[in-house]
This record gives C-alpha cells, sequence and structure tokens, in this order.
C-alpha cells in the first residue's frame, strides 16, 4: 500500500515538474499582434481541419492567426508542417489550401509532409528549411512545449499564440498536453531524439529578396 502511495505522488511530481519546465517557454509567447516581433518565417503547426465531420476550431484558430501575421507585415513566409502519413490525410495541404482561401499568397507557404510530432516541425524548420528564428503559430498551449523543444536543439523561435478552443469542448486536449510534456523532456534530456525523417534542403526564395 505504501509503496501504491509512493508511486502515485512520484507519478505526479514527475508531470509537475515536467510541466513547470515547459511552461518556463510562456515568456516567449506573444498573445497580441502588437507585441509579436517581425520575423522572416513562421511556422505553423497542423492539426486535423476537421473532428468528425465538422471543423476544428483548433486548425481555423491557427490559420486565423497565421494570417493575421501576414496582414500585419510580420512575417514574409509559411512553413506549414503536419502529418501527411497516407494519401487520405494531408495536413499540410490542408493549411496551404485554408491560407491560400484567406488571401495568402500560394507562393510562399512551403509544405513540410513530415511534421509527424511537434519535435519534428521545429527541428526540420531548421534542418531541412534553413530558420534557427521564427514564429510558431499554434494554441498557447501547444506553443509553449514548441517553443521548449526548439530551444533545447539550439533554436531561437518565439510564439504567435492562436485563439484557444474551450476546454469544455476538448477536455482531451488538454489533458494529453500533460503527457505530452512528460514526453518532451525524456526526449529532449533523454533519448535525445531527432525527427523521423531527414530530406533534401528546402530554400526559401522570398528571404533572398
Amino acid at each position: 500500500m505504501l509503496l501504491s502511495v509512493l508511486g502515485f505522488w512520484l507519478i505526479v511530481l514527475i508531470i509537475w515538474s515536467c510541466d513547470a519546465w515547459v511552461r518556463r517557454s510562456s515568456i516567449y509567447c506573444h498573445h497580441q499582434i502588437e507585441t509579436a516581433p517581425a520575423m522572416p518565417v513562421a511556422l505553423v503547426l497542423g492539426c486535423s481541419p476537421k473532428v468528425a465531420g465538422s471543423p476544428n476550431m483548433f486548425f481555423t484558430h491557427r490559420m486565423e492567426a497565421a494570417a493575421t501575421l501576414y496582414k500585419a507585415g510580420k512575417v514574409k513566409a509559411f512553413i506549414v508542417s503536419g502529418d501527411n502519413a497516407t494519401h487520405q490525410y494531408d495536413e499540410p495541404t490542408a493549411m496551404k489550401a485554408d491560407l491560400v482561401a484567406r488571401g495568402i499568397p500560394a507562393d510562399i507557404i512551403y509544405c513540410d509532409y513530415a511534421g509527424f510530432r511537434t519535435l519534428d516541425s521545429v527541428v526540420r524548420a531548421d534542418t531541412i528549411f534553413g530558420q534557427k528564428r521564427f514564429l510558431i503559430v499554434s494554441q498557447h498551449f501547444h506553443n509553449e512545449r514548441a517553443i521548449f523543444l526548439a530551444r533545447q536543439h539550439g533554436l531561437e523561435p518565439e510564439g504567435f499564440d492562436a485563439k484557444d478552443v474551450s476546454r469544455r469542448f476538448a477536455p482531451a486536449t488538454y489533458y494529453r498536453e500533460f503527457l505530452a510534456r512528460v514526453q518532451a523532456v525524456i526526449d529532449v534530456a533523454i533519448l535525445h531524439t531527432q525527427p523521423k525523417y531527414a530530406g533534401p534542403k528546402v530554400g526559401i526564395t522570398q528571404l533572398r529578396e
């Protein structure tokens, strides 16, 4: 019984410690367009555009935030990074189509089809697209973890927070985030995990102008 209680509190301590470490990245997150720094590129993190046939508001709000950055003159180009594991599921193409529909020129949007995890997306922004400083676009809780992972890999991102979705409508997403933060700490502090795929370098031509 005592061992079970001690084990439980050890797990709680691990989760709390990982969450606290990742949460420190909030100092790099910007809620208002006025405070967001101008950077060459924004990295937009992917998720499914629909859930159970209805629009996924996490996706919608991220696209709104990305469009706001461009219209405010904060970025010159976008990397849209997400899962493209099958022909039927393609987050980057969906993100690009949505941004184009919002008035973003198609030729400044670069698709990263191997962003299977947040770690993959942020590291590949450097190793594939050559960006060490960039704005990450996602919800605040996700930005914290993405910035944590990127900075642990020697990068210098900041985040622009998309509008959150009420916990009432997506409780599982917020509960899973605690475990995702534990995994993030394990990936950088113990396993030294690298992206699943490498690939050829992609030059972002808008940055040469």
